[in-house]
């Protein structure tokens, strides 16, 4: 076992559909605590941790309402769905005792802070999780492109992206039995086979800022801390080797 991480800061992203266990939509707070205690074992390894969460967990369970709607409004109701479970994950965290902080870049005062780069990077130095919620907060940008815009703008070391697989396939491996698996891919790689790892903005955007990108199994007990140091099942995305 390698005692020292790899990375000293990290983003870690979160899909909502990963914080819904079995059911159809909404929150599975096994799972919830699960992923908070995961993120904790990582805080006690000195890493610096922050997070950003999808809403589709939510989102999913209005898109029908949502039929027809304008594509920006849809999509602010999709920022607003992120601060739901950016608030969750922080309960959970902090049952964990870990010292969180969300900020949206939606301002929301009453439940949360406003994201400003420097008070967010305070946070992080002192040990504090940090939640950012909103996604960039404007409409047409995914929360993939929310994490690697922050993951950038926090100075992070690596962009972890917890999954239902553990790693990026050619395919999606619980309906093609014979997907190929990968552990090292370029962002190239990832553009050119279409590979359903992150949109487009956010792998162009890790390309240019020189951000790896670690794909692993959220669900997977102990999996983020395995990461952090260099054991486990997770493909790596980064710029060939020269």
């Amino acid at each position: 076992m390698n005692p020292i991480p790899l990375y000293k800061r990290v983003l870690l992203k979160v899909s909502g559909e990963a914080l819904m266990g079995t059911r159809e939509y909404g929150l599975d707070t096994d799972t919830l605590n699960a992923i908070a205690q995961d993120v904790r074992d990582v805080v006690a390894m000195g890493v610096e941790v922050c997070l950003v969460i999808g809403g589709g967990n939510i989102f999913r369970g209005v898109a029908g309402a949502a039929g027809g709607m304008d594509l920006a409004q849809a999509d602010y109701m999709g920022m607003l769905a992120t601060v739901m479970n950016a608030l969750a994950m922080q309960s959970a965290l902090e049952k964990q005792e870990v010292p969180t902080r969300v900020q949206t870049a939606i301002p929301m005062s009453a439940v949360c802070e406003p994201y400003i780069r420097r008070r967010a990077m305070r946070h992080m130095e002192k040990g504090r999780v940090v939640i950012f919620a909103g996604g960039t907060g404007n409409p047409f940008f995914t929360t993939d492109t929310a994490a690697a815009l922050r993951a950038a703008e926090m100075n992070c070391d690596a962009m972890l992206k917890g999954t239902q697989v553990d790693g990026v396939y050619s395919a999606d491996p619980r309906k093609v039995s014979n997907a190929e698996r990968y552990e090292e891919l370029t962002y190239l790689d990832v553009l050119a086979r279409d590979l359903n790892v992150m949109d487009a903005s956010a792998i162009s955007l890790s390309r240019e800022n020189h951000l790896p990108i670690i794909v692993f199994d959220i669900h997977a007990p102990g999996a983020f801390a395995a990461v952090m140091r260099g054991e486990g099942r997770y493909t790596r995305i980064t710029e060939p080797q020269a």
